[in-house]
């Protein structure tokens, strides 16, 4: 057996493998034997038949497999010998040679081997990466207060509707009746918004309702019918209002703050205040700590300045995903994708170089987290730790998800490690001005 490589650059190999009749003569025979022994064929004892029928039926097979177990672990031994750090897997060449499965060729293979380059690079003061402080404005904290108040507000009785109100109506056109149907004043077109602005219980308009309602699925369903019922319905519907509600936010008491805070942490309008600010302020710090995140990436990318095997790793993706994505798809995101390579080599030479790893504690952590603001997004802030860890359980159980999380915690440990011997920039900044940052 010969290995030879044709090394292209310092990222890209082509290795050929010359595998001759001597080279897997023994185990084919060792594999026709074992085969020999547990055939049970009509007309024979078990493990009588003769070798050359034994040939004949499992012959070929026996060739390919072992000559495929002698190619990988060529494939193996040239790449721990020659400390390959491997790009995906090796991929067959273009100019592969055809071989024909015949006991006594010779075979030849062709594989194309990418590997990932070098790092190496220091850290320290000299490099200089902003970190923004995001200030807490009036505007602001009145603005999440309000927010926080109509989370928990209701829809409440009014004497007329105004643009951001709601009307329940009885729409009749002799033929189809609707009752009690709520209406968004905000979604009613043309003339018959006018109609609604204004409308107060007891008023009564004609409209038509393929006018005034120009969204075939919302006027489906405010009319209850199906789609296809439309298109024969006469769309002139006479409107008699029943009554007007508005939304009102909820009041400034105890079983509002108890709703956004959780029992008894706040019990008062001073201490809402107080509690506003802290929730901006933890919710700009998380904005900030990403926004530096990114900023980092970019930073020690850059510094890496890494070359890839660009050409080998487009071939092995559209190769290695081909039943899920098309060529297209992979091509027009393969920009994207280079960039997140560059910083997973980079993120693991700094997991080595800080002496960093990811334990099982941090996983859970990092989960328990996560499943706790996933509740928080439904405005669920007081959920008990027995469900969260459920959440967070389930969670690591989806390969998908748990990688996910390996990466965020990988991410998040690097990101602690540069902030400790690198130099910051602190900037005082507007909200504004820093969600216009490019």
């Amino acid at each position: 057996m010969n290995v030879t490589n044709n090394k292209i650059d310092d990222l890209n190999f082509q290795v050929t493998i010359d595998i001759a009749p001597e080279d897997y003569a023994e185990p084919v025979r060792k594999t026709l034997a074992a085969q020999r022994r547990n055939a049970e064929i009509r007309g024979f004892r078990k493990g009588m038949a003769p070798m050359s029928m034994i040939k004949r039926f499992y012959g070929e097979q026996a060739l390919v497999d072992s000559v495929n177990k002698l190619l990988g672990d060529s494939l193996n031994n040239f790449i721990k010998e020659n400390k390959i750090r491997v790009v995906g897997e090796p991929l067959a060449s273009d100019d592969q040679p055809k071989n024909e499965w015949k006991d006594g060729n010779s075979f030849s293979f062709k594989f194309d081997i990418a590997q990932t380059p070098e790092i190496s690079f220091e850290v320290g003061a000299d490099d200089k990466v902003d970190y923004y402080k995001i200030n807490v404005t009036e505007v602001a904290k009145k603005e999440m207060k309000e927010n926080m108040l109509r989370q928990f507000g209701d829809l409440q009785e009014t004497e007329k509707a105004g643009e951001e109100d709601f009307v329940i109506a009885d729409l009749d056109n002799g033929t189809h009746k609707v009752e009690s149907a709520y209406i968004s004043v905000r979604s009613v077109a043309g003339e018959a918004h006018d109609l609604f602005v204004g409308a107060k219980a007891d008023d009564q308009f004609d409209i038509d309702v393929n006018k005034a309602f120009e969204n075939e699925a919302d006027r489906s369903a405010m009319l209850k019918l199906k789609k296809d019922e439309l298109k024969d319905l006469d769309p002139k519907f006479h409107v008699t209002i029943i009554n007007v509600k508005t939304f009102v936010p909820a009041e400034e008491n105890q079983d509002t703050y108890d709703k956004l805070f959780g029992k008894d942490k706040v019990h008062n309008a001073e201490e809402f205040d107080k509690a506003v600010v802290e929730r901006l302020e933890a919710n700009y710090k998380q904005e900030s700590d990403f926004r530096l995140s990114k900023d980092l990436r970019k930073h020690f990318v850059e510094k890496a300045a890494l070359a890839l095997p660009e050409d080998f790793l487009k071939r092995w993706l559209i190769e290695a995903n081909k039943e899920k994505f098309s060529k297209e798809a992979i091509e027009k995101d393969f920009a994207n994708f280079l960039d997140d390579f560059r910083w997973q080599l980079v993120r693991e030479y700094l997991m080595g170089k800080y002496e960093l790893k990811v334990e099982d504690k941090d996983m859970h952590e990092a989960a328990e987290s996560y499943a706790a603001y996933q509740y928080a997004m439904y405005g669920m802030s007081d959920i008990p730790q027995d469900v969260i860890r459920s959440g967070a359980e389930q969670l690591l159980s989806d390969e998908e998800q748990s990688r996910r999380i390996f990466d965020s915690v990988e991410d998040t440990k690097v990101v602690d490690a540069l902030k400790k011997n690198i130099t910051l920039n602190e900037k005082k900044i507007s909200v504004e001005k820093f969600r216009d940052l490019k």
